[in-house]
């Protein structure tokens, strides 16, 4: 099998707690993703809405004010890091888009420290202590690329990480790097019985995501047991284990499951297009077969 001259480019997943101080997580934040810049990083993520405890667990109008608009404040931060750094910085953000209308938002810098352009979540939950569709608008802009100093990416955003289409529709677009910024955990009191299936889960889907579409996965979770001032009952433990998976869907590195960590893989993008060529998934669909996946069922 000959092999195209390699193309490395290092991840960087910031797997972090977080406080109850949204500009304490920010400066934290930076603070670690100027530590991954300097540990050679050259494409960097955040975990899913890093300045803030996973507020979603209640509805209440107060948590609002945590929104923000984009460019602002954690942009401007970031964008001058990326342009320090020279490097790539995924950004997952509570986007406060006007009134009324909040969003779910990646926002994308490149390395000179241009913002690229932005990802608002499509896929939106609602179920016990995650009530997603109480505070963000599904996202308008669809499925998106962007081409990097680094590698052309995509991004999508936990909840659209159990969906095979929306993989898909980004991998069609060239992404060779998928990045899902994540908040997932365990309902306390389920975690004995069903932890380990649900945890299973999570990771094989996404690992089925780059074996489906010859690409690697990059999957950055939180750690931290969160009750929320307020709220209280038993809170969410999330599990970190924030991973790559190669092209084949196999396991490059992955994350411990309660320790802040910056998680720094190499990938060879090279191995996109060998993976594509020799598992042609892309090559054999069947797209004049597809169109019911635009139904909701198929009676």
């Amino acid at each position: 099998m000959k092999r195209a001259a390699s193309q490395i480019v290092k991840l960087g997943l910031i797997q972090t707690d977080v406080s109850v101080s949204p500009d304490a997580n920010l400066k934290k934040t930076l603070g670690l993703v100027e530590r991954a810049a300097r540990s050679g990083a050259q494409i960097i993520c955040t975990q899913e809405l890093f300045r803030s405890q996973y507020f979603c667990q209640s509805e209440n109008h107060a948590n609002f004010q945590l929104a923000e608009k984009i460019p602002g404040p954690s942009t401007d931060a970031l964008q001058k890091l990326a342009k320090k750094h020279k490097v790539v910085i995924i950004a997952s953000l509570f986007e406060k888009r006007a009134s009324g209308v909040y969003h779910n938002t990646a926002a994308i810098i490149d390395a000179d420290g241009s913002l690229l352009g932005i990802y608002r979540k499509m896929h939106i939950p609602d179920d016990p202590l995650f009530y997603e569709k109480f505070y963000f608008t599904p996202g308008d802009l669809g499925f998106k690329t962007w081409q990097t100093r680094y590698g052309k990416i995509g991004v999508l955003i936990c909840w659209d990480q159990w969906y095979p289409e929306a993989a898909r529709l980004t991998a069609m677009q060239g992404a060779e790097i998928l990045f899902y910024p994540t908040a997932i955990g365990w309902h306390p009191s389920e975690k004995k019985e069903y932890g380990e299936r649900q945890h299973g889960a999570w990771e094989t889907i996404q690992r089925s995501h780059a074996v489906a579409n010859g690409c690697f996965v990059a999957s950055v979770n939180r750690i931290g047991h969160e009750v929320i001032r307020g709220v209280g009952g038993d809170g969410l433990e999330f599990w970190g284990q924030s991973f790559v998976a190669g092209t084949s869907g196999e396991m490059l590195a992955k994350a411990s499951a309660d320790k802040e960590e910056i998680l720094i893989v190499p990938v060879d993008l090279a191995k996109v297009d060998t993976t594509r060529t020799h598992w042609p998934f892309l090559r054999d669909r069947r797209i004049d077969a597809y169109g019911n996946l635009t139904q909701r069922l198929v009676d």
